[in-house]
């Protein structure tokens, strides 16, 4: 397939994009600077709502991936305006020039997260499940929302609900690893908060099966089967790295540190199953903690 990514830089985009050039795929990266290879490489700007739409047009396949960091820096009203119009402006500007299109693609493979859902302790959570109603669902209600043009124009769109994604190359993890490493690593708050996490290993492979089977639509939560608390993982990272995991971080330490992104991310509990991926027939390459955590982190070194 000929195929666009945004993100494409980004700890899901630099996986994938070397897997599906392996495939055989023609992969074309939507950038916001001057082109290097006009063969590769397409200039968008979702600030400016700025996007060729002749310069997309013949494309298979979107997987669509931009958007600020949610754990750089403390969420300041500034910070808090980038992550949602970085996700809504880029979505609705995709969406809607992928609509208008002559021929347009078979799919748009969407990103989205679990904070969908918000805060819901150890309620199990799938596709079904009603949004949350803090910040961070509800940027996660816009994002996916701006999918709709392309859904009405009968392109297919599957918005993929991302939890913690498991890579030693970034992400949450790299930023978990040093104080592991040193032995100071410990639970958060009471350590009874869900974590549905995920191999970036699976992520990829979660998104080669998106854009190949058409029963995927709509939202699919990009989970392992198997979320565990944070008490849980803890313990388990602590045995992959022979540390102990002896210092636990009190709520209100991590409120003083973190601010508002504590309660939003690392204090919040979504206990979530991947019901739509169960039933496409996806088999998991790393459906359990250890063996997950084992992989990334022998492949980082």
């Amino acid at each position: 397939m000929k195929i666009v990514i945004t993100g494409a830089t980004g700890l899901v985009g630099s996986a994938l994009l070397p897997s599906l050039r392996a495939k055989g795929h023609q992969v074309i990266r939507l950038v916001r600077s001057t082109p290097k290879d006009g063969a590769t490489e397409i200039f968008w700007d979702p600030e400016k709502g700025s996007l060729d739409p002749g310069e997309v047009e013949g494309i298979d396949a979107v997987v669509h991936l931009a958007g600020e960091s949610i754990a750089e820096g403390r969420w300041t009203d500034e910070k808090k305006r980038r992550i949602r119009e970085s996700r809504v402006k880029g979505t609705k500007l995709l969406s809607e020039t992928l609509a208008k299109l002559k021929r347009k693609p078979e799919v748009l493979v969407s990103a989205s997260a679990v904070g969908f859902y918000g805060s819901r302790g150890d309620e199990i959570l799938n596709e079904q499940s009603t949004s949350g109603s803090d910040f961070l669902a509800e940027v996660c209600r816009e994002w996916e929302s701006e999918t709709q043009a392309a859904s009405q124009a009968g392109i297919r769109v599957v918005n993929l609900r991302f939890g913690v994604i498991l890579s030693g190359e970034g992400g949450a993890l790299k930023k978990m690893l040093f104080p592991f490493k040193m032995g100071v690593g410990g639970k958060l708050g009471n350590g009874r908060q869900y974590m549905s996490w995920i191999a970036i290993d699976d992520v990829v492979g979660v998104i080669e099966q998106a854009l190949e089977n058409e029963s995927l639509r709509g939202p699919v939560n990009t989970v392992a089967p198997e979320p565990v608390t944070n008490y849980e993982f803890t313990k388990t990272l602590g045995r992959v790295l022979s540390r102990p995991t002896i210092f636990p971080v009190p709520k209100f330490v991590a409120r003083v540190v973190f601010g508002e992104m504590a309660d939003a991310t690392l204090l919040s509990s979504q206990r979530v199953e991947p019901q739509r991926l169960k039933e496409s027939g996806y088999v998991f390459k790393y459906p359990e903690l250890e063996g997950a955590l084992r992989h990334v982190l022998n492949d980082s070194r």
